[in-house]
């Protein structure tokens, strides 16, 4: 799908002290003249920072790297994982549509995005809040259906944790990630079939650092 930058755009972006003190630590990690190496980093960072990647801010991670803009443009228009219209203030949340999710009822979770956010994906609720899209396998098949927000992952959903979730990040809270039955991992639904011996943590240690920083809902500015 080719995908161009939004009608609306800021007049300019600039990293934060924090933002370009990390961003000159990551020229470090490659040889001179090979800076375009840190490319998507950069670019990940910009969208941390701004909530979507801006022009501006394409064009001063080219500066920046010095790199041609449409070298830098080509990369962030072909990874989904930048975006390159606004998303939601709070959060932009990626429902997975692949075979898998599909036939554990992804479509009704894209039915709740279409009624409690947007009609269309990758339309910015009326709150300015929140904003959604269908996108490909999220490799967590076992854990279907599954969502992404942020960098979190939400295993296991159905409406009614779905929804709940939803209602969490418009008040501004940080849903808890992972599977929303209770499952630590992978293992069956039922219960453990082997390693029964072993202690389990109420959740995983992914999750447990997704608590810790908030990491769904934070920006890094």
């Amino acid at each position: 799908m080719f995908r161009r930058l939004h009608i609306d755009q800021p007049k300019s972006f600039e990293f934060s002290s924090n933002n370009l003190e990390w961003a000159k630590s990551q020229l470090l990690k490659y040889p001179l003249g090979r800076q375009a190496s840190a490319v998507i980093p950069l670019l990940w960072r910009a969208q941390e920072q701004e909530g979507w990647l801006t022009k501006p801010a394409i064009e001063y991670v080219a500066e920046f790297l010095q790199m041609a803009p449409i070298r830098v443009f080509e990369v962030a228009s072909f990874y989904f994982m930048f975006q390159l219209q606004p998303v939601g203030e709070i959060a932009h949340i990626q429902i997975c549509g692949t075979t898998p999710c599909m036939l554990c009822d992804s479509e009704d979770l894209i039915a709740i995005c279409k009624e409690k956010i947007s009609p269309e994906p990758r339309v910015v609720s009326k709150d300015g809040k929140l904003s959604w899209e269908e996108v490909e396998c999220l490799g967590a098949c076992s854990n279907a259906p599954v969502a992404q927000i942020g960098k979190d992952y939400y295993e296991d959903l159905s409406a009614k944790n779905f929804i709940k979730i939803i209602e969490q990040l418009v008040v501004g809270q940080v849903p808890v990630s992972g599977s929303q039955t209770g499952r630590f991992a992978s293992e069956p639904q039922e219960s453990l079939s082997s390693l029964k011996g072993k202690s389990q943590n109420k959740c995983n240690a992914s999750v447990a650092q997704a608590l810790a920083f908030g990491d769904t809902v934070k920006r890094i500015k």
